[in-house]
């Protein structure tokens, strides 16, 4: 997820900066490093995203500094994605599995043979599911599933494994409550890493792996070893290494090593089994290179694989409903994963 920061832009309720620090003057505000025209055929709404992007601020992981910032985040995004909600008319329920709050996003006339687990972004430090409603209410409406949203724990309070074992256990809860349905998986950034790690755990104690998965701009290599984690900083207008990426991957992953497979599930073996996967990117993502590799990884364990990249687009692009590439992209993924979230044969 792109973290957003409290100044409105031209798409309105959602912001474009990431602004995780109190005071946006001063050593912390960091410009642009590098500066490139939009490309000519994206649409004219990310053509300004572009060009009215807001610098990038150092990162302040103080706890309290945090608190508050994930409490501005909240009020300032949120009521963007009730509106998408409300447009849609897609229901929300709160309801708890495994001792985890669940968010459900009910579209209308929702299909009762398959569901869809979802995990939010926000670098495992920030994000909730009331954030990601302008994701889940057009992947619901466009895929007619219903989608279930944990709200799981974040870092530094609560480092790696607690966001996993959240994820593992309504994954469980899931699979007993819904036995017969289908299940898809769906994340975006560290949501993604989430739906990686969730995949080889679930794999390792012996239970059903998904249907089907969809990751948006995953955050699979926490070490950052990737080639546009340096080509692309500073050009993806949402996302930087240095004042941010770089402390979150240090907060979630508590004192463990960054490469290890746990923590990059990059690097993990693929399981047997792993289910078909559509991974979207821009190619102004910064991590462009993440997609890439994981793609030519499943793809090499005999996986199949769909990489869509998109034209001008940065990390998590899906996230800003007035993009018309955001729409067309989440119509490509309901439209993968509809074939496999089909109803099994009698």
């Amino acid at each position: 997820m792109t973290i957003a920061g409290p100044s409105e832009g031209p798409l309105g309720a959602f912001p474009r900066g990431v602004v995780l620090r109190e005071t946006e003057t001063g050593d912390g505000l960091q410009g642009m490093k590098r500066s490139f025209p939009p490309p000519a055929l994206i649409s004219p709404a990310a053509k300004r995203f572009l060009l009215d992007a807001l610098p990038i601020a150092d990162l302040n992981l103080s706890l309290d500094a945090l608190i508050g910032k994930r409490q501005e985040i909240h009020a300032s995004v949120s009521p963007g994605g009730k509106a998408v909600q409300a447009e849609l008319k897609v229901a929300v329920e709160w309801v708890e599995l495994a001792g985890v709050p669940v968010q459900w996003v009910l579209p209308q006339a929702a299909r009762d043979d398959a569901i869809v687990l979802y995990f939010f972004g926000g670098g495992h430090i920030t994000g909730s599911p009331d954030e990601d409603l302008a994701i889940t209410a057009r992947l619901a409406h466009f895929s007619g599933c219903r989608i279930c949203v944990p709200a799981y724990r974040l870092a530094p309070e609560h480092p790696y494994p607690a966001a996993l074992d959240d994820a593992l256990g309504v994954y469980e809860a899931l699979l007993k409550k819904h036995r017969g349905q289908r299940i898809g998986l769906a994340g975006e950034s560290a949501g993604g890493n989430l739906v990686l790690g969730l995949i080889g755990t679930a794999a390792a104690a012996g239970l059903a792996l998904p249907d089907v998965v969809a990751l948006m701009s995953p955050w699979c290599d926490l070490g950052h070893s990737g080639d546009s984690i340096r080509t692309l900083d500073g050009i993806d207008p949402t996302l930087d290494l240095d004042h941010q990426l770089c402390h979150m991957a240090r907060a979630y992953a508590g004192g463990r090593d960054l490469t290890s497979p746990e923590i990059s599930p990059l690097f993990a073996q693929v399981p047997a089994g792993f289910p078909p996967t559509v991974i979207t990117s821009g190619t102004r993502d910064v991590l462009l290179s993440d997609a890439a590799r994981l793609s030519t990884k499943l793809r090499e364990a005999g996986v199949t694989v769909d990489l869509r990249i998109s034209e001008g687009m940065w990390h998590v692009f899906e996230y800003y409903p007035d993009l018309p590439e955001a729409e067309a992209s989440l119509r490509g993924i309901a439209a993968f994963m509809a074939p496999y979230l089909a109803e099994r044969p009698v």
